[in-house]
């Protein structure tokens, strides 16, 4: 019996049999709202199918509480937002309210807009704030700490977004959240495991403690969190709840500003109350482009993710891609040779464009990229140190951890939203008496030219510190229209600069190889990011035998002159494909906790 039929079956029985979960997934439910009464251990290459609404996330809880929203008679937004405000609650490793994040919203009628929630630069800060007395990068500083920290953005953007484009009140999206933290949730398996993994990296910050870390036990040995264990968090249920009544007045001023001031003033942070109070999500017009007739509407800047990705998407578009073969060493030399050329450029041209020109028009021409990719040998790789930033048409010549969730309504509007604190935990501090993570997005500034950060990723002067500047992000939250302009895909990843180049594979899986939205997604993943210049890819995934990379292709990259180096996995799609019947159908990303649920 395949999924699809087991969904069919299901349509007829109560509320929450259309809530499906991984066997890794699996868990008791929360002790309050509606039990999940049917778990179906999804086939990866099959996935999940929908008729009316589809949430995924990268938690069970907040996918839960998503299609709750939807079918109380939410819309998309609504339902994003409920389901953003419980990641807050069930992901404290990367779903937060003390960073940032990126929507992409495309409404029923086809009109479609974003939203930029990206943390802030604190009045405070300065050009030079994390190099140390040789003048080289202290990474420490801008990781781990108080002075990593931005000024959060996501309550802000959570609000705005619910304002313009939802229907339901602040207590319809955010009680479900409030009572998950109130009353406990089930730790997973991945995330007991994960909060033991950092148990020495929070010891030092006692806020974090008094959460995330287990008191010794009788004999002084430590103990540790254990999977299905009630996880309770008071103070961040009292926070949520002043966001509920107050709205923005309940974060960013009044008891909860208090609290993250005093955080900061504990050891050096810069946040201040005018910072908090200041601080405006802003919203934009999409990046757009085409390929192969269908539309992409993506994320501007300060995302370099949508710019990058038409970029990666023009450079294939004069090419047979499929031809060449799925993981075959000529499709993948094709596609990384791309990737550097267009990491280089995200290093030289991307800043905040309140502060910078940034060549958007140049940079997504399609003859742009083509003269890009001029050079590119077929039987050679070209070596990072041969390429350097393009000059985009009209200009001058001269020389982040995540995550993401998906949601489409019965109406047909649908949202593609990433998240971030940036690295697992953000700065590894906690807002005593408040109960979240604060971020260290700092790190995403350039702290010097040409050094990279957390993620080896490198960028120039265009992303420099400077007071109230946003920090270039590699977030990709994307929409794809077919090509008569309907809905066809909403997609979106966590996994730092890996996200541009994941989103890239899973939309030329699709488009160019013919593979089922659950067979791009399951399928390994390789990137390349100018610098360092290594070919990157996966090891540490089960995937479907035509989803592995062949030895064979892998010693043909060598053979051209790649630096191959692999590494464990990376990202954790969510993403929803309308099919030619128009149902709805997602897929488990195994990766992480990733969990579609529909009706």
């Amino acid at each position: 019996m395949t999924v699809r039929t087991i969904y069919i079956l299901l349509l007829a029985v109560p509320f929450w049999t259309g809530c499906f979960l991984s066997a890794s997934d699996a868990q008791a439910p929360a002790q309050e709202g509606p039990s999940v009464s049917s778990v179906v251990h999804a086939d990866t290459t099959e996935g999940l199918v929908a008729a009316q609404g589809l949430v995924v996330s990268g938690h069970p809880e907040a996918s839960r509480v998503g299609l709750e929203v939807l079918k109380n008679g939410g819309n998309a937004v609504d339902a994003a937002v409920a389901a953003g405000f419980t990641l807050a609650v069930t992901l404290p490793k990367a779903g937060n309210i003390g960073g940032g994040g990126f929507m992409v919203i495309r409404l029923a009628d086809g009109t479609a807009t974003t939203l930029d929630f990206r943390e802030m630069a604190p009045a405070g800060a300065t050009r030079d704030m994390y190099l140390d007395g040789d003048g080289e990068p202290d990474r420490d500083r801008s990781r781990v700490g108080h002075l990593a920290v931005g000024v959060p953005g996501t309550v802000a953007g959570f609000l705005m977004a619910l304002e313009r484009y939802g229907s339901l009140d602040r207590a319809a999206v955010l009680d479900s959240a409030i009572a998950l933290a109130e009353n406990g949730f089930r730790l997973t398996e991945l995330q007991s495991r994960h909060f033991n993994q950092y148990r020495d990296t929070f010891l030092p910050f006692p806020s974090t403690v008094k959460l995330f870390v287990k008191p010794d036990g009788a004999n002084g040995e430590p103990t540790y969190f254990v999977p299905d264990e009630t996880f309770v968090q008071t103070d961040l249920a009292a926070t949520l709840r002043r966001i509920r009544d107050d709205g923005r007045d309940g974060f960013y001023r009044g008891r909860t500003a208090d609290l993250i001031v005093a955080e900061m003033e504990r050891d050096g942070g810069l946040i201040t109350h005018g910072d908090l109070a200041n601080y405006e999500p802003v919203e934009r017009a999409p990046i757009r482009g085409t390929y192969r007739d269908y539309r992409v509407i993506s994320m501007p800047p300060p995302s370099s993710g949508g710019i990058a990705l038409v970029q990666l998407l023009n450079a294939m578009e004069p090419v047979n891609l499929g031809a060449l073969g799925f993981h075959s060493a000529a499709s993948m030399h094709r596609m990384a040779e791309a990737e550097r050329r267009v990491f280089a450029d995200r290093a030289h041209w991307l800043g905040d464009p309140a502060f910078v020109d940034v060549p958007v028009e140049g940079l997504l021409s399609k003859a742009y990229m083509r003269s890009r990719m001029v050079d590119f040998n077929p039987s050679r790789a070209t070596g990072s140190a041969n390429v350097t930033e393009g000059t985009p048409p009209g200009v001058p010549h001269e020389s982040t951890q995540t995550t993401h969730l998906s949601v489409v309504d019965a109406e047909g509007n649908a949202v593609s939203l990433t998240l971030t604190i940036n690295d697992w935990y953000g700065s590894k501090v906690v807002v005593d008496g408040a109960g979240f993570f604060l971020n260290d997005e700092m790190d995403d500034f350039t702290a010097k030219p040409g050094a990279p950060n957390l993620w080896g990723s490198v960028t120039n002067e265009n992303n420099a510190i400077a007071p109230g500047k946003r920090m270039v992000s590699s977030m990709t939250p994307t929409i794809l229209e077919d090509p008569e302009g309907d809905l066809f895909m909403v997609v979106g990843t966590p996994g730092g600069p890996r996200i541009i180049t994941t989103v890239f594979q899973v939309v030329t899986g699709v488009l160019d190889f013919g593979l089922t939205l659950p067979e791009a997604i399951a399928a390994k993943r390789f990137h390349h990011q100018w610098n360092p210049d290594t070919f990157g890819y996966e090891t540490a995934v089960e995937t479907w035998p035509g989803g592995d990379f062949r030895e064979t292709a892998l010693d043909s990259l060598r053979a051209m002159g790649w630096d191959l180096d692999a590494f464990g996995n990376t990202g954790a799609v969510s993403a929803i494909l309308v099919q030619e019947d128009g149902t709805l159908l997602s897929a488990f990303d195994t990766r992480r906790d990733v969990t579609p649920v529909g009706y």
